[in-house]
């Protein structure tokens, strides 16, 4: 493994001043990435070192520190390149080495770059390029016409003067199109002034309509939100729409012009030429493919955040806990499937009933549910969010009602990616004698228990709760998202006993390998009683154990405090503490709130800082608590089920399934989300629907209209919401005279 890259301190300043973090926590949090810290761990047991940065800090500097490495690597390929052609001077390798862009470095290296043959390449083969060096030069005093037809050599294929002059403007357009500055300069014009402008094309087919906003549409550049920027670019790619980047040429060219004309003389007309053509020819295309790429990777950018604060949302959802869960997937043809697991998630049984078309055995589906109930001591139905969902939850409800088993709540939960996880490696693993949709109805009966346990095992892509993320960068996406899968799953910690190899992966420091080690250890050993334990696993070395260990809980073991998200590493000082108030370690977790009597300052050392002592305070104080809100099941309306039963005005309450910058869609039991677009959310003015909602989240929604042939719902959060305060009366400052006369009104002046 080659030693990390180093960094000019030119580009360490600028990571520290663009990202706003002080300089010291940017070169330490480097230091750490390098040394293999994992994010998680960094921000969590790492903050006397960093400044107490928090994770999205620390990952933006990961993400500037690979940008500015890969930048450096192709910096010295570009300085190679031009000092191998003899033409690094001194002053080019200043401003290659100064640049922090490679969108500027591609510029300085582009008139170096090998090419293809151009007009320029063969203007210059015919030894045009004195010619063109006078015009651009524009100092030289002796007469155009005479000069240029010196170089008529009809061998050489320059028949006329006029021959010659064009050669020379397609060097000196080829010029001004490899100029860092003027590329730059027209670049910014177009990103701030830009119009992104597409058509429909014509004869291209769009049966649904999908691209029917966009068939004459424009909008600037620099304001375009993402998800428009992704239909247009998807109406594109299918074929449907063409786009381009509008820019006022005159402006463009005139701009060029007077950076290229400094003097006056019988050149200006070739070079106004010049400069148009290499504008219309060579600098716009160029840039136009820039610009529309720097769209791209922004709208990638939003849509990728989008999705990813949605998955956040989604993972972190509150957890039933620990209950035996009768899961059904409905289904009507056939059947609904049953599974049946106990409260640690183990599966004890399956089954399939037929209450609905074609053959309507109520009594047959009625007695199979109450056999199961009755013999597993259930205490939680799930029924799985599709087809015949509200039918199966109308049933169960009857069920339970009649049978008074009132103790028992059912709940829908979402299917999303279910039926991914079922035709799964990770399923087969599991549960290899079972059918698909057995499996689907375990995980179901999983995600109730905990989401985030059962979540982890699907692709994130597959859960749905992103927008145009099929036209996103594929590997950013990736990335980010199982960035957040770490995140989340860190954040919750893992129960070393009970996990499965598939969550314990995202455990900062432990891969997939590792997870399975751990728990082919754990089958063959049993229970784990101690986090030093973890050692005796293969391959689980010391640096594994210092960024995994504070991230996994053990319950009833040895040491209480492997419960906590204290680290092993800070033990002795909850000892000290204990010691201090005259106790041992179990008797203060067992009496929490004698923690505020611990004065921290006194256990400051050049390791363990205040951060940390803070940070051990807060987790003594709840040990080992969930750090996920409280779980609450969603109510449906009994005479809403499908869309034909949705009428205006009806208020519904609702789960939050998906929230884009446009809106937010809310799942209310009829098969079809609805949409409360942003407007809609809030009185109050927001310019984005996650500032008022989350992924998960229970709501109350107003039907504002409802199309069934389209199923399309529009609901409405805001007409069910206290209307805004209304802003105070701006209270009008007194002006000079009138404060004077104020004054002279209580008191005599003399």
């Amino acid at each position: 493994m080659s030693e990390p890259q180093l960094l000019p301190t030119a580009v360490l300043l600028h990571i520290a001043q663009i990202l706003n973090v002080p300089l010291k926590s940017v070169v330490a949090t480097i230091g750490l990435l390098d040394e293999g810290g994992t994010v998680p761990f960094i921000a969590r047991y790492r903050k006397e070192v960093t400044g107490n940065l928090d994770e999205v800090q620390i990952r933006a500097v990961e993400e500037k520190l690979a940008y500015f490495r890969e930048l450096e690597e192709r910096r010295a390929t570009v300085l190679q390149s031009i000092q191998e052609q003899g033409k690094l001077t001194p002053e080019l390798r200043a401003r290659i080495e100064a640049t922090l862009e490679k969108n500027e470095l591609e510029d300085l290296y582009l008139p170096f770059k090998p090419k293809r043959r151009t007009k320029a390449s063969i203007a210059r083969e015919k030894g045009l390029e004195p010619l063109a060096q006078w015009l651009w030069d524009q100092n030289d005093p002796q007469p155009l016409e005479a000069f240029a037809a010196s170089f008529v050599d009809p061998e050489k294929g320059v028949a006329s003067a006029a021959d010659a002059l064009e050669g020379a403007r397609h060097i000196v357009a080829e010029w001004v199109n490899e100029n860092a500055e003027f590329r730059k300069g027209i670049r910014a014009m177009m990103a701030a002034e830009g119009i992104v402008a597409s058509r429909a094309i014509e004869g291209a087919p769009d049966p649904e309509g999908k691209f029917k906003m966009y068939v004459s549409y424009s909008e600037p550049a620099g304001k375009i939100p993402s998800h428009r920027m992704l239909a247009i670019r998807r109406g594109a790619k299918e074929g449907v729409l063409t786009f381009e980047i509008e820019l006022d040429s005159a402006k463009a060219i005139a701009w060029l012009n007077a950076r290229v004309i400094r003097t006056q003389g019988e050149w200006v007309p070739q070079l106004e030429t010049a400069v148009e053509d290499s504008y219309h020819r060579l600098l716009n295309p160029s840039i136009q493919t820039e610009v529309r790429l720097e769209l791209k990777d922004r709208s990638d950018e939003e849509a990728i955040k989008v999705f990813r604060e949605n998955l956040e949302n989604l993972l972190l959802s509150p957890p039933a806990g620990l209950l035996t869960v009768l899961a059904i997937d409905p289904g009507i043809r056939t059947g609904c499937k049953i599974a049946v697991v106990d409260d640690t998630g183990k599966f004890l049984e399956h089954a399939v009933i037929y209450p609905f078309e074609p053959k309507n055995d109520l009594v047959g589906s009625i007695k199979t549910l109450s056999g199961l109930v009755a013999r597993f001591h259930v205490q939680a139905i799930a029924i799985g969010n599709g087809t015949a969902s509200r039918e199966t939850a109308a049933l169960v409800e009857d069920f339970l009602r009649q049978a008074k088993l009132t103790q028992i709540f059912s709940v829908s939960v979402s299917e999303s990616g279910a039926s991914v996880y079922s035709a799964s490696d990770i399923a087969r693993q599991e549960f290899p004698d079972l059918d698909l949709t057995v499996r689907g109805a375990i995980s179901i009966a999983r995600r109730l228990q905990d989401p985030l346990s059962e979540l982890v095992k699907v692709d994130p892509k597959s859960i749905g709760v992103g927008q145009y993320q099929h036209d996103v960068d594929q590997r950013r996406l990736k990335q980010s998202l199982e960035a957040t899968v770490e995140s989340c799953v860190n954040r919750v910690g893992v129960d070393l006993n009970t996990a499965s190899w598939a969550l314990m992966r995202y455990v900062a420091g432990i891969n997939e390998r590792t997870a399975q080690k751990i728990v082919e250890y754990r089958n063959e050993h049993g229970r784990f009683r101690s986090r030093v334990s973890l050692m005796a696993v293969p391959g689980f070395g010391p640096k594994t154990f210092e960024q995994a260990a504070g991230f996994l809980r053990i319950r009833g073991g040895e040491n209480p405090l492997d419960m906590t998200a204290v680290h092993p590493e800070s033990y002795a000082v909850v000892e000290r503490m204990a010691a201090s108030l005259g106790m041992n370690v179990p008797e203060l977790i067992a009496r929490p709130e004698l923690v505020d009597k611990v004065k921290l300052e006194g256990f400051a050392s050049e390791t363990v800082g205040m951060y940390t002592l803070g940070d051990i305070r807060e987790e003594l104080r709840k040990p080992g608590r969930d750090p996920r809100e409280k779980f609450v099941a969603p109510h449906w309306r009994e005479d809403v089920r499908e869309i034909a039963d949705l009428k205006p005005g009806m208020t519904l309450e609702g789960v939050v399934t998906n929230v884009t910058r446009f809106g937010a869609f809310v799942d209310i039991g009829v098969h079809q989300d609805g949409l409360v677009h942003i407007s809609e959310i809030s009185n109050r003015y927001i310019k984005d629907a996650s500032e008022v909602v989350k992924a998960g989240q229970i709501v109350k929604v107003q039907v504002l209209n409802v199309d069934p042939k389209a199923k399309r719902v529009a609901l409405s959060m805001k007409a069910l919401a206290a209307p805004a305060p209304k802003p105070a009366p701006k209270v009008k400052k007194p002006s000079m005279d009138e404060q004077l006369a104020a004054l002279s009104s209580k008191f005599k002046v003399r």
